[in-house]
């Protein structure tokens, strides 16, 4: 049931909902990522890259916000439950415990990675369906390129 009605055609909401609700997912988890490594790094670079995961956080959880509230502009109800997340997120098992400073680099890199592979797919698929949500997935891949930028050169 949809409380609010979009303005797009059944199919093309199909497709763009399906983009939302990943990406919801994806940063909600990449923000959980960042912290769980933030929390646990150590090592001799910790403040660095304990500094710099919160950055990452505070983007992944910028942009988590947008693309909950374009999803509810267009009348679908956005998911970001654990058990949703756990399920559907293309982020990788982080590890458990401590996390050396150079493995924690490694990780986040990875997430980023995966992140931005399946953002540069939801950019593809919206061209034509909404080019405004498509518009918010190129901000969100852009912002997140130049994190895993930073990380690598940084940090690599």
């Amino acid at each position: 049931m949809y409380v609010v009605k979009s303005p797009l055609p059944e199919a093309d909401l199909k497709t763009v909902s399906e983009a939302l609700q990943g990406a919801l997912v994806d940063l909600v988890d990449l923000s959980l990522v960042a912290k769980q490594i933030h929390w646990n790094i150590v090592g001799p670079r910790f403040r660095s890259i304990h500094l710099q995961l919160d950055e990452v956080v505070a983007t992944a959880r910028t942009h988590s916000d947008t693309v909950a509230e374009r999803a509810a502009t267009l009348g679908v109800s956005p998911d970001g439950r654990a058990g949703t997340v756990s399920a559907t997120s293309g982020i990788g098992k982080v590890p458990d415990g401590w996390v050396k400073d150079t493995d924690a680099v490694g990780t986040l890199v990875d997430a980023l990675g995966a992140v931005i592979t399946r953002m540069r797919q939801r950019v593809r698929s919206t061209a034509d369906p909404d080019p405004v949500s498509q518009d918010i997935f190129i901000a969100i891949t852009a912002d997140l390129e130049k994190h895993h930028w930073m990380f690598q050169a940084e940090h690599g």
